[in-house]
This record gives structure tokens, C-alpha cells and sequence, in this order.
């Protein structure tokens, strides 16, 4: 990501290592993202109801973890994922390499705002920590829309959550940046539900 360009919700450039992972502190990020989303990423594989033959895409995968356990732990038919950062696709695809071979799971490289995948791809669609990073939540939400299908579900979490650790209550949205995020999803979703869990305030929305 262009350390130029701001986040919607922090309203100040984004050039942490973690927003577009890149060489060694890149590989570094993921190492710890593997490590810190686990938890998250277990709470939102529970809220997520995925159906045997649905498409699944993740937008942000990051070092492909919930890709993985989408993988394994799901009988969705195919899952995409979007990543801005080429060394996230690589490490992902590794940790993903027989899922990837077998066609099962496809991992590219894009961002919330342009995924590059046709109209109507995905039955879901999931974000977990990396929404607030977006610079345009707006633009974003119109194109997860467009790759949704009738029906479909978008889930976007970010850190917080009712037993937030350290981290999470050091990097959660204050209260008025959650309910923007929310009414920026009614308004472009049929409906909009917030979920808090133990470490991510979460929200799901339905196309």
C-alpha cells in the first residue's frame, strides 16, 4: 500500500508493515499475524454459516491461516482470496500449497476497493483486521458488494471484542468509527448485524 494513501478510519497514512507486508519486516508481520489472529480467526470461522459448494473469498489473507482452516474445516467448493501484497501471496500459497494445486483455493493479488474478480464470484465474503486500514471504506463495500451473489454474506471484524487483549483494545475503533462502519454497511447492504466477540467487534451483512 502506498504510504501515501490514509486510512478512513485513523484519517493518517498507513506505512505500517502489516497493512502491505514487503520484504523482511513484511515476512516478519506475517510470522506475527500468524501467531496473534489465531483467536480471531477460530471466532470468525464459528459466525461464518458456509454452505457445501459455496464460494469463499478473504479479502486481506495475509499469511493464508484462515485460509487454511477454510480449507480444511469447510466444505465450501472454492476459496479466492485478495491480498495487496505479493510476499502474503507467497507465504500464503506455501502454507496452502495442496489446496492451491488442487484448484481449491486461489490466491491473488488485490485490495477490498478492486479485487479483479468478475460480478457475482463469491456466496462470502470475509475481512478480519484489516477494514479499518482501508483508504476508502466506501469504495470498498461497493466492489465486495459486486462480487457478492444474491443472497450472499459479507462478515468484516476488526480488533476489539468484549475480552480484548492488550493488542486489540490498543488498536480497537472508537465508538463513533464502529457505528460509520456500520451505517456505511446498511447503506450498502440489504442489512447490517453487529457481532462483538471475544477479541473482534465484528459485523455481517447481507447482499
Amino acid at each position: 500500500m502506498d504510504t501515501q494513501e490514509r486510512s478512513w478510519a485513523f484519517d493518517q497514512p498507513v506505512s505500517s508493515p502489516f497493512a502491505r507486508p514487503e520484504g523482511l519486516l513484511g515476512r516478519l508481520a506475517g510470522v506475527i499475524m500468524r501467531r496473534t489472529n489465531r483467536r480471531d480467526q477460530q471466532e470468525v470461522l464459528g459466525l461464518l454459516d458456509i454452505r457445501p459448494g459455496q464460494d469463499v473469498l478473504e479479502v486481506g489473507y495475509g499469511p493464508g491461516a484462515l485460509v487454511r482452516l477454510l480449507a480444511e474445516r469447510t466444505r465450501a467448493a472454492r476459496i479466492l482470496g485478495v491480498d495487496p501484497s505479493g510476499e502474503m501471496r507467497a507465504a500464503a500459497a506455501k502454507l496452502n500449497r495442496a489446496a492451491v494445486a488442487a484448484g481449491r483455493v486461489d490466491l491473488r493479488t488485490g485490495t477490498a476497493a478492486d479485487t479483479g474478480l468478475p460480478d457475482q464470484s463469491a456466496d462470502v465474503v470475509v475481512s478480519v483486521n484489516n477494514v479499518a486500514i482501508w483508504p476508502d471504506l466506501n469504495a470498498g463495500l461497493r466492489e465486495l458488494h459486486r462480487v457478492l451473489r444474491p443472497g450472499g454474506t459479507l462478515l468484516v471484524a476488526w480488533h476489539g471484542g468484549a475480552g480484548a487483549t492488550r493488542l486489540a483494545r490498543s488498536l480497537r475503533l472508537p465508538e463513533d468509527k464502529l457505528t460509520h462502519l456500520n451505517d456505511a454497511l446498511t447503506t450498502t447492504f440489504t442489512q447490517a448485524t453487529r457481532h462483538r466477540l471475544s477479541t473482534l467487534d465484528a459485523f455481517t451483512a447481507t447482499r
